[in-house]
């Protein structure tokens, strides 16, 4: 009797070892995924196999001394030594890992692409692939290319496992809340409404001059004027694959239908993802006679004019300081 207890007691200290020691069979960061529905073997069996835990068993152990606890679903990181207990405890209180990938407004396609490589959450062609493919928001914007314009400029929390259809489906129900806050009421025709947007986007980053902008192309749309928007000339390139980081004459003669110097109209489709105050924009120009705009010698804005010749001076005033500037 008196040896069974003995066994009893260094079992239970064996036990106890086992569980409150800390362990780590893993170098850098471990990141371990339980998808939902995983039970108590297939957690113990991928933390043992991510190195985060010694044995299957252990986690078995905890679990029979904890039978309530509800373990969730996710993608867990671990860093640094750790005991079974600690395992087990953010397991069941959901320490889920996230890391934030922001999409900054204006941002296209092949930026968020290549910002997706970059961070190493998913190759640049799987995402492209995902957001070429414009059916997920043809119920609010029947005329969509692809999901340009509808990726929603915000700060995401993704795990490392999100693939790029469920990121494409997270932007565009982002995309749809902005929408039915921003255009509530409105009878205004999507498309139509975000491609106007993404060229106000692109334009100017200064909040107070959308509406003059958007009210920009707004009247030389009236008026049956060509845009000639150098943004869409660059996205034009992008699409042709042969953008060199400037508008070239190659680029402004391009009969691509995104290229406003060519062709009359909008685009046929947003050349960015507008932000909800570059979309209110849009839906609510600004009442003026205005038909151009040229940067600012100062660079803090735009130069607004109604006519051609005030238009000319205004760009002469732009060229004669940026000339001043490279010369001193």
């Amino acid at each position: 009797m008196k040896k069974l207890a003995v066994l009893l007691a260094v079992a239970a200290l064996a036990a106890g070892w086992a569980l409150l020691s800390p362990y780590r069979g893993f170098e850098g960061d471990a990141y371990v995924d339980i998808p939902r529905g995983t039970g108590t073997a297939g957690i113990a069996q991928a933390l043992a196999d991510g190195g985060v835990i010694r044995y299957p068993w252990q986690f078995w152990v905890m679990r029979a001394t904890r039978p309530s606890a509800k373990l969730q679903a996710g993608e867990y990181r671990f860093a640094r030594a750790a005991s079974v207990v600690e395992v087990f405890d953010r397991i069941a209180r959901g320490d889920i890992f996230y890391f934030e990938f922001t999409v900054p407004e204006g941002n296209n396609i092949f930026d968020i692409a290549r910002a997706l490589e970059g961070q190493h959450v998913m190759k640049s062609e799987d995402f492209l692939t995902a957001a070429t493919d414009a059916s997920s928001i043809h119920d609010l914007a029947p005329k969509a290319r692809t999901l340009e314009g509808y990726l929603f400029p915000s700060t995401y929390r993704l795990s490392h496992h999100i693939t790029p259809a469920q990121l494409c489906k997270r932007m565009t129900d982002e995309f749809r809340k902005e929408w039915s806050r921003v255009a509530a009421g409105q009878t205004a025709e999507v498309n139509r409404t975000v491609t106007l947007a993404s060229l106000v986007e692109k334009e100017t980053g200064v909040v107070e001059e959308r509406p003059l902008v958007a009210s920009v192309f707004t009247n030389r749309l009236e008026k049956g004027m060509r845009l000639e928007c150098d943004p869409t000339t660059i996205y034009a390139a992008l699409l042709d694959n042969r953008y060199r980081g400037a508008i070239h004459r190659s680029d402004l003669a391009s009969a691509n239908p995104y290229n406003t110097y060519q062709n009359a109209g909008l685009p046929p489709g947003p050349i960015a993802n507008p932000g909800a105050q570059a979309i209110q924009a849009a839906l609510h120009p600004a009442q003026s006679d205005y038909l151009y705009f040229v940067a600012k010698p100062s660079g803090d804005g735009h130069h607004f004019s109604a006519s051609m010749a005030e238009h000319e001076k205004a760009v002469e005033a732009y060229r004669h300081a940026s000339h001043k500037r490279k010369t001193n």
